[in-house]
């Protein structure tokens, strides 16, 4: 085969190769390894693969009559869905082009049979994800299963780099490089905001060329607002939200296909439940697909989808990546994307073909979020997205990585320091410091020498080796870095499973107590060790799951966008904005109550109520610095004169509340917003140290530390977090330079409060007229604040009649 048979076989699909495809190939050929950026849709998989293809071919001339040549590629993929993408693009190409090219899929839904089969043959493209692809590693003679590698591919590389899963990558890579020098490396990124970084992460410092390789390709993407009826002046989240699903219903029965993006599980629940009730035509057309959903539904969702059989899919972050639905016409996203990166990326799953359009509706869950919809109009034509902030010194990583090798084949530690430190997150390791991970795997390092347990690896003859049968099982079945709450079973009496659930949630109700999960209502009927043995509920009502992680915060481009909008809000003209021209009674009313900030003004309110004292801060700049922010604020005061503060925040803005006076003019005067040194502020102001117990659980989890169970006997987070902390207060007493220790402490400030970015909003802050104001009433952008802070207060139901009440009397003055 070569490159003009290449070109016939997209004559025939009616394509024309793009100019970055044919690029990319001649550069494989070449020997480069790179980083492809081009838009969804425009068929960045082909790329890759027909470089692959290419080479294949040009090294196996006979490959027609000597199919059997080993693994030649691996794909690696962060989400399972794409993974059967993957899998069909390639193999369909093989077939047409009558090329014996085997490719399989191996990840955490293969079978035992399907991984004994690929064991003993491997295909020649394997497509799995960062975690199998380290179970590999952790096999007796796996140098053996790469020896004829190429190439490794690595898919939606902007997805894995802000994550211990990129730095699972990093190493893994760094392993493989180290068996063969000359392998090439190329990654797959939509655009990110630090894509010469994300080049230079997952490429490393290995010597070998490299390219980046950019599709001038412009993505149309067209954004409508769906906008209610009535615009609340003092909104809360979740008051339009499911109020709008009258209004998302025609925009299903006019499209073929619609995927419904929600950030939350809980809310595509919610969202499902809510369009069956109000057209109960849908029932059989429409959908559920999230990660907590047993693996045959989701699959059953995904083989309907792309035989244009679901009128609606209801999903989360499980259908954002890559997957080619081209039944999908219209994309919908219920609330706030937070980002303007995955806004594109879920837009992107309509009009999956080059130069086509993608139309998405935005579907505020609250007035004020109406305002998004603009800012990230507004973004997209200025093409601003976010960066992501790679990892470095991930030490729990590196600790399971080490023992990995050393239940495989073992390894000699100068060779492997030698390959990390080629990497990115790695290449300041010091060889002290990778002393210390390797006595913290052989003995626990100075505080756990006394205990056997901890004492993995043995030393033989300089190779560094786990001999113990028990240790190596327990290892493989904790490995990974992604660490959640202890998932629960959810089957039916009969036995079929219908997915996890979080034990946090479950803990919570018994036996008889019905909760709404993959699109059901259910009632408990028993729960023994990991599994929640229900049956179908007649109850019109029931708890919704509630799963960690839901909260994400607004992204920094996207705060920005809004603080433009509203800065722009009185300019000629840009009232013709249809959600601008929609909001104009509530920025009045905003504006009439207290003030409507300007870029160069920076708003302070001050309320008195019935609760106490408010103090409203509008930063702009999402929950996690907020946050920091709170507490650096409300320290700073409290030196001032002993108070105790109530605080509450959303991605827009913070609130202080105490039952007396707080003297916030005398803290503007004592220059309030001062950082000359904000980590020592953060230390005195933040419980530093409970936050980063808290992230230790997770880093206990990755390092080998604390164990989860074996299968179907999990152990209970409780006794995780307990475990967590037990080696977290030895450490502190005893090995208080303890690695991963300090790497706690670390990820508290640069992923937890955001540091750099906080430093950002506090630079921009102190350069803008601050505005005190002392309204009568709390106003419309103090309303939502309010809400988050009383919803842990009241039930749903309370809560609602609380707030309602609320609203009527605020609007009433």
């Amino acid at each position: 085969m070569t490159q003009k048979e290449i070109l016939a076989w997209f004559k025939n699909q009616k394509w024309k190769p793009h100019l970055f495809q044919q690029d990319t190939w001649k550069a494989m050929l070449e020997g480069y390894s790179g980083l492809v950026n081009a838009p969804t849709g425009s068929g960045k998989t082909y790329s890759v693969w027909f470089g692959i293809l290419l080479e294949y071919l040009q090294k196996h001339p006979d490959y027609k009559t000597k199919t059997k040549q080993g693994l030649q590629a691996i794909w690696i993929t962060p989400i399972r869905a794409l993974a059967k993408e993957i899998e069909y693009s390639t193999k369909r190409s093989c077939i047409d082009l009558d090329i014996p090219f085997e490719v399989a899929i191996r990840s955490g839904d293969t079978t035992s049979a399907q991984k004994t089969k690929q064991k003993k043959n491997m295909p020649q493209l394997l497509v799995t994800t960062p975690e199998s692809l380290h179970l590999l590693l952790s096999q007796k003679g796996y140098a053996d299963v790469f020896k004829n590698l190429s190439t490794v591919v690595v898919d939606e590389w902007h997805e894995l780099i802000g994550s211990k899963r990129g730095v699972q990558m990093e190493l893994a890579l760094s392993r493989l490089k180290g068996l063969n020098p000359m392998l090439k490396i190329w990654g797959i990124s939509a655009t990110i905001g630090n894509l010469e970084e994300a080049k230079d992460v997952l490429l490393g410092k290995y010597g070998n060329p490299t390219k980046m390789i950019r599709a001038e390709l412009p993505k149309r993407v067209e954004i409508e607002t769906v906008f209610p009826d009535k615009i609340e002046n003092f909104p809360w989240s979740g008051f339009v939200g499911t109020k709008l699903v009258p209004k998302v219903i025609p925009i299903i029965h006019n499209s073929h296909s619609v995927l419904i993006f929600t950030n939350t599980r809980s809310q595509s629940e919610i969202w499902y439940r809510q369009l069956l009730d109000v057209a109960p035509e849908f029932a059989g057309l429409i959908a559920l697909h999230h990660g907590s959903l047993d693996q045959k539904t989701r699959t059953w969702v995904e083989d309907n989808l792309h035989a244009g059989k679901l009128k609606a899919v209801i999903c989360t972050s499980s259908l954002d990546l890559g997957v080619d639905f081209s039944a999908v016409d219209t994309v919908v996203q219920v609330g706030s994307p937070k980002g303007v990166a995955r806004f594109m990326q879920r837009a992107g799953r309509s009009g999956h073909s080059p130069g086509a359009l993608s139309k998405i509706y935005f579907v505020p869950t609250n007035s004020l979020e109406i305002i998004e919809g603009a800012a990230m109009r507004e973004a997209i034509k200025r093409n601003v997205v976010e960066s992501r902030v790679p990892y470095v010194r991930s030490f729990d990583v590196l600790v399971q990585y080490l023992v990995t090798l050393a239940v495989s084949d073992g390894f000699r530690p100068e060779i492997i320091y030698e390959e990390i430190k080629k990497t990115f997150c790695y290449a300041s390791v010091t060889p002290e410091e990778f002393a210390w991970a390797l006595q913290f795997i052989t003995n626990g390092g100075n505080s756990l020498d006394a205990y056997d347990e901890f004492h993995k690896v043995i030393i033989e003859e300089g190779i560094y080796k786990v001999t113990s049968r028990a240790i190596a099982t327990r290892h493989r079945l904790s490995m990974g870095t992604i660490v959640s709450d202890s998932a629960m079973q959810v089957k039916y009496m009969s036995g079929k499973r219908l997915g996890s659930i979080e034990e946090s949630f479950i803990s919570k109700l018994k036996p008889g107590d019905v909760f709404w999960f993959s699109g059901n209502n259910l009632e408990i009927v028993h729960i023994h060790h990991m599994d929640v043995l229900v049956r179908k509920s007649k109850a019109k009502k029931g708890m919704i799951p509630s799963w960690q992680g839901g909260r994400m915060p607004l992204s920094s481009q996207l705060a920005e966008m809004i603080r433009y909008k509203i800065d722009h809000f009185f300019d000629a003209g840009a009232i013709e904005e249809e959600e601008l021209n929609k909001l104009k009674e509530l920025f009045d009313l905003q504006a009439k109550r207290s003030h409507l900030p300007t870029n160069k003004e920076f708003l302070i309110e001050y309320v008195q109520s019935r609760e106490g004292y408010h103090v409203f801060m509008y930063p702009f700049e999402g929950r996690f610095v907020h946050e920091g922010m709170a507490a650096i604020v409300s320290h700073k005061i409290s030196e001032i004169q002993p108070i105790t503060f109530s605080v509450a925040m959303n991605d827009y803005g913070f609130e202080l509340l105490s039952d007396q006076e707080i003297p916030i003019e005398e803290a503007l005067e004592l220059d309030l917003f001062n950082i000359d040194n904000l980590e020592k502020e953060i230390q005195l102001s933040v419980n530093a140290t409970e936050m980063a117990r808290r992230r230790f659980r997770e880093i206990a989890s990755i390092a080998g530390l604390v164990f989860q169970g074996y299968p179907g006997k999990s152990a209970k987070t409780r006794h995780l977090q307990a475990n967590a902390e037990l080696f977290f207060k030895v450490f502190e007493q005893y090995d208080s330079n303890n690695l991963l220790l300090r790497q706690a402490y670390d990820e508290v400030l640069d992923f937890q409060l955001e540091i750099r970015r906080m430093r950002k909003a506090y630079n921009r802050i102190n350069e803008q007229k601050l505005v005190l104001v002392r309204p009568d009433k709390p106003t419309p952008f103090a309303y939502p604040i309010m809400v988050d802070r009383m919803r842990g207060k009241f039930s749903n139901e309370k809560l609602e009649d609380r707030l309602f009440k609320m609203k009527t009397q605020l609007e009433k003055e």
